[in-house]
């Protein structure tokens, strides 16, 4: 977390085990590495922009884990249209839609880490369209 938003206390005061970073650029770079997979939940602009910056940096072969993404209440489907019309206009190609994958319920997170097809860093071979 950014510090200045410790300092307007957004910081759960549960959670002891904080990682502060100077600007919300290096807290992006930062919660990407040495991970297993990215989850995303429901959320707001700033889950959406670092969701979609995981899935560029997917597409450039710079991270390669799984991303999934919990469509709670189906809140993210109009994501899901955006997203098939990115490869319908051709914007991506259709391999790109296997970058992430979508589930439901947080009980199919594991299987759909699991179940993800292997990315690396060749992925940028084939990043135009």
């Amino acid at each position: 977390m950014p510090q200045f938003m410790n300092e307007v206390e957004w910081a759960h005061k549960k959670v002891t085990d904080f990682e502060f970073t100077n600007t919300m650029h290096e807290r992006k770079a930062k919660f990407l590495e040495n991970i297993d997979a990215l989850i995303a939940l429901p959320g707001g602009p700033g889950t959406l922009e670092e969701l979609l910056e995981a899935i560029t940096l997917k597409r450039l072969g710079q991270f390669t884990k799984p991303i999934i993404i919990l469509n709670t209440n189906g809140y993210y489907d109009p994501l899901i249209q955006m997203l098939e019309r990115c490869v319908e206009e051709k914007f991506l190609r259709p391999i790109h839609a296997e970058m992430w994958t979508f589930v439901n319920q947080p009980e199919e997170v594991m299987s759909a880490i699991n179940q993800s097809m292997e990315w690396d860093e060749n992925a940028i071979s084939f990043a135009a369209v």
